[in-house]
């Protein structure tokens, strides 16, 4: 059969095409290039530069004193059983290894704990300590028994972790407020600005605490301080959020650094708990973490723990297995649960001593400064009081990176490299 050729026929399904191809190279033409990540951006600094004498303070994740990644003896040994079971590798339930809540909860409450007995709390495996924030945050926003005047603000220490702020904005938390909390001058805690904001927030404020090993500042409240805490969130009818992404790893004692989160439950306080095993098993990469909430009674668990699913399900459906295994593993056997805290009082002394090795090198280089704050301070992290311009000097005229409000990770410091680094700060701080 004969088909007569029309040119305009050619150019209409020209056009179409072109078209389509247009529409599609311009699907994304409005998304605007975002801000680097400081930390990632100290990282990259310091990978380019060459000199033999450059350290990079700003890596969160633990590093032996020669300065590389270490991994536990009880992961290795949990890793050897679980190898030798040939386990399998089908889905975990949505709510993750059911080992895993178990020993979470006895670690976070106590094994004695009556909140256990009575079946009030319910733990989800979450994708780490990230993963546990932003569930909780979903869940607040969604769940949470509070007037419409509080349930969309959150209120967080200034400062505050990075990645507080996005999660719950993200979650859908109209704003973020800021309490006071760390005061610049002592590079320490502003407990009374603090205890005064905590007190002026409406009835039934939703409050983020970090149980310990403050991030970024490594400033935390006493015992006695949380318990004032407490007592004023209890009058005050607020609820109250836990970040505890470091216990074992504040002091080298996993029961001193649950303390708080225990002492606000003993107080009647229903938290909710978002923990990290990053850290403190050193487990970066495996992403593990839960999610604990303290309930009235067992049905009302029963009914949250049911929500919790609900909302997970469509987020990433089930976390995974491995570091979950490995965690189980190490806390339900009471050797390798007593290694553990072996290693991770290790790793605590280790920073605990870089701290004191620090201000005792500066003395050394005749430092007239006031450094008590970095041994008073905990955890990994060190608020130096140092400013933008002598992070900046460091940098260039030391090859030292570490973020510019002068956070440093002490786990970055090394009996190798300690001397060098007290003697730059005091150049930079004496000049």
């Amino acid at each position: 059969m004969f088909v007569q050729f029309n040119p305009s026929r050619v150019q209409s399904l020209t056009r179409t095409c072109s078209s389509g191809h247009r529409r599609s190279v311009h699907a994304w033409g409005k998304v605007e290039k975002g801000p680097e990540d400081p930390i990632l951006g100290v990282t990259v600094a310091f990978n380019k530069d060459t000199h033999p004498k450059k350290i990079n303070l700003g890596v969160g994740a633990y590093r032996d004193d020669n300065g590389k990644p270490f991994t536990l003896s009880c992961v290795k040994q949990a890793e050897e059983r679980i190898q030798a079971k040939s386990m399998d590798h089908e889905y975990a339930p949505i709510g993750g290894v059911p080992a895993l809540a178990k020993v979470a909860q006895e670690l976070q409450l106590g094994a004695d704990s009556p909140v256990i007995k009575e079946k009030r709390a319910v733990t989800i495996q979450t994708l780490s300590g990230t993963g546990a924030l932003r569930v909780g945050a979903d869940f607040l926003k969604r769940w949470v028994n509070a007037p419409e005047e509080t349930r969309g603000t959150i209120n967080v220490p200034n400062p505050t972790w990075g990645n507080h702020n996005p999660i719950f904005l993200d979650a859908g938390f109209k704003k973020v407020q800021p309490y006071r909390y760390y005061e610049p001058k002592s590079c320490g805690l502003d407990f009374e600005g603090m205890k005064a904001d905590v007190a002026a927030a409406p009835k039934q404020s939703l409050f983020l605490f970090h149980a310990c090993a403050h991030n970024p500042t490594g400033v935390d409240p006493t015992m006695d301080q949380w318990k004032e805490l407490s007592k004023i969130c209890k009058d005050r009818d607020h609820f109250v959020f836990f970040d505890l992404a470091y216990q074992g790893f504040a002091s080298g004692d996993a029961e001193k650094d649950a303390a708080p989160v225990r002492h606000f439950i003993q107080d009647g306080h229903n938290v909710m708990i978002a923990q990290s095993y990053a850290k403190n098993f050193g487990l970066y990469g495996e992403r593990v973490g839960t999610l604990t909430l303290l309930c009235q009674d067992a049905k009302e668990a029963e009914a949250v723990e049911s929500q919790l699913k609900i909302l997970v399900r469509p987020m990433y459906s089930n976390p995974p297995i491995n570091g979950a295994r490995i965690v189980s593993t190490i806390l339900s056997d009471p050797e390798l649960t007593s290694l553990w805290r072996k290693e991770v009082k290790q790793m605590a002394d280790r920073i605990i001593g870089m701290r004191t090795a620090i201000v005792d090198n500066l003395k050394k280089f005749g430092s007239k400064r006031d450094w008590s704050h970095i041994t008073r301070q905990i955890g990994m992290f060190c608020y130096t009081g140092l400013t933008p311009d002598q992070v900046d000097r460091l940098a260039s005229e030391f090859h030292i990176y570490l973020t510019r409000n002068g956070r440093i990770s002490v786990a970055g410091v090394t009996s190798q490299n300690v001397e060098y680094l007290a003697e730059s700060i005091h150049k930079v701080t004496s000049s």
